[in-house]
């Protein structure tokens, strides 16, 4: 009887140990295009605008002087153009003009002070956001009117190139904190 006991508390066992495996196994989620689209941009902006927000006002229109640095972008230029262009990339793939004056992907020249610069960066990766969630596995390689020329281009390629142009201007950025003796905040212990 004991060993039928022992046999049987056993089983149990195995049982509840093998149901607690399967319960703790999270289930792999479907993604969308949509959703991996957005993710990708969202990486970009948990990195840009903390690094944006990184400088204070006051070195905001610094640019590098010493090496090969003649006619580059201010840090806030980087920021305007990067939201400018962004808002380009949306309207694209909205098939809509931009709300907003892109300025010859420079931004509106009047916006100098760095609460102004920080909001439309941060409105430019909101209808960059609206523009990623119209894309789907059925248009994704359909094409629309470029905005940067009269070629026709796909979703999926314009998508891409929120990131990469992204990602490019902050490099750069990351460069000018660090000549500033700031760690760029993606670059700090525990991130």
């Amino acid at each position: 009887m004991r060993k039928k006991i022992g046999i049987i508390v056993c089983g149990l066992a195995v049982i509840t140990i093998a149901a607690a495996a399967q319960a703790g196994k999270p289930k792999e989620e479907r993604r969308t295009v949509t959703m991996v689209l957005d993710h990708a941009v969202s990486n970009l902006e948990y990195e840009f605008v903390p690094a944006a927000e990184a400088m204070p006002e006051d070195k905001f229109n610094f640019a590098p002087s010493n090496g090969e640095f003649k006619g580059v972008r201010t840090f806030a230029q980087q920021i305007k153009h990067v939201a400018a262009v962004n808002y380009e990339l949306g309207g694209a793939l909205l098939e809509e003009k931009p709300p907003v004056d892109v300025a010859d992907e420079e931004g509106p020249a009047s916006m100098t002070t760095k609460a102004d610069i920080m909001k439309f960066l941060k409105d430019s990766f909101a209808y960059v956001h609206k523009a990623m969630a119209t894309i789907n596995e059925n248009n994704l390689v359909g094409t629309v009117k470029s905005p940067f020329g009269e070629a026709r281009v796909s979703r999926l390629g314009l998508a891409a190139a929120v990131g990469s142009h992204g990602e490019d201007h902050y490099g750069q950025m990351a460069v000018y904190l660090r000549m500033n003796g700031i760690v760029p905040p993606a670059s700090r212990s525990g991130k």
